[in-house]
């Protein structure tokens, strides 16, 4: 059973960067599509972003153009880059994976991912 450890929050300053990694054992990568998700207090779970077995991706809007997934197949890890982080981009965040090809109305529903990571917290506050 794959196993997945999610690393790399931190406390950071409006328009700063951080990088998540979510780095998987017990399997590989190759063999799912990974998604980030994030939850704030009092809030549900959202999706942020996801990569497929083939390498396409895709985002939620409040992400696009400063949020990039994306796979290193050789250390078997996956990461989320985040740039121009804003105060709402607080939450804890979560990866996980999905062992089918979905179509695009169903890459965001959490309950289609199997494995999730413990998450790790990002708070971006001044």
């Amino acid at each position: 059973q794959v196993q997945l450890v999610d690393s790399g929050g931190g406390l950071v300053q409006p328009g700063a960067s951080l990088e998540l990694s979510c780095t998987a054992s017990g399997g590989t990568f190759n063999n799912y599509a990974t998604g980030w998700f994030r939850q704030a207090p009092g809030k549900q779970r959202e999706f942020v972003a996801r990569i497929s077995r083939v390498g396409s991706t895709n985002y939620a809007d409040s992400v696009k153009g400063r949020f990039t997934i994306s796979r290193a197949s050789a250390k078997n890890t996956v990461y989320l880059q985040m740039n121009n982080l804003h105060p709402e981009d607080t939450a804890m965040y979560y990866c996980a994976v999905d062992p089918y090809v979905r179509a695009f109305d169903q890459i965001h529903d959490a309950n289609n991912y199997v494995h999730w990571g413990q998450g790790t917290q990002v708070t971006v506050s001044s």
